[in-house]
């Protein structure tokens, strides 16, 4: 073999073994990459079957190893809500809203964990989140007009909330009107539960009895029978959840 020959021979030989390491080294970091996927998934599926701790124990260490995989981020949220832990499922909403600020949904969830962050704390800490809460939800609308979640929280904010922190049965049924033209069955839904807060109990009636008619739902027949048992209506609401019974 010349010596030119043999250079050449020996340089093939290298790129050769370089080449194999390169697709070695690749082969190992799409197994590595599929072996993580493998686990968001199936915290994915624990989560969807309600076996929540059990999705938090495979979720958790693969949020620390991506700290910033919004499906993941998105269930351990979810998570901590079912949980109860509203400070924990604020947090992980708060970092979503800031890698996707335009998804509408990463803002009402913040807004609704910090609502209830809110309403277990004491009255000094909830006055000072109430402009962030109802920020958040206004900015769900603002990315998302047709958000039934964010229409139906400020209308609930709107009714709890003493008018002296801003509270106002006005701005709920302006919320109220909105959701109407989004969806009646909500619209109604809402409407009656403003009269029912004002006790005004013959147009509660009405709403909830449209709001049967238009959507036949089984919330929509929950609902009114829930009406007729607060208002001291025994035997409406039996009859009711009879008729809704028959629907089954």
């Amino acid at each position: 073999m010349s010596h030119l020959l043999f250079h050449v021979y020996s340089a093939a030989i290298f790129y050769t073994f370089e080449l194999l390491k390169l697709i070695l080294a690749l082969l190992l970091l799409f197994t590595i990459s599929g072996f993580s996927q493998d686990a968001y998934l199936e915290g994915k599926k624990l989560y969807e079957q309600g076996r929540f701790k059990q999705a938090k124990s495979v979720l958790e260490p693969y949020a620390a190893k991506h700290p910033n995989h919004v499906g993941t981020l998105s269930l351990l949220g979810e998570i901590a809500a079912e949980e109860k832990k509203w400070p924990v499922s604020m947090e992980y909403f708060a970092k979503l809203r800031k890698l996707k600020p335009a998804v509408a949904d990463y803002h009402y969830k913040y807004g609704g964990a910090m609502g209830m962050v809110a309403k277990e704390s004491n009255k000094f800490k909830a006055l000072g989140l109430i402009d962030d809460i109802r920020s958040a939800f206004e900015h769900a609308i603002e990315l998302d007009p047709r958000h039934i979640g964010a229409h139906w929280a400020l209308i609930e904010f709107n009714l709890q909330l003493p008018s002296f922190a801003g509270g106002s049965t006005k701005k709920a049924r302006y919320y109220a009107d909105r959701l109407l033209n989004i969806s009646p069955v909500d619209g109604y839904l809402a409407k009656g539960r403003i009269a029912e807060d004002q006790r005004q109990n013959r147009e509660a009636e009405a709403y909830f009895k449209k709001a049967l008619s238009v959507g036949n739902s089984k919330t929509t027949y929950l609902r009114l029978a829930e009406f007729y048992t607060k208002s001291n209506q025994p035997e409406k609401a039996k009859s009711i959840m009879e008729a809704y019974e028959k629907l089954k």
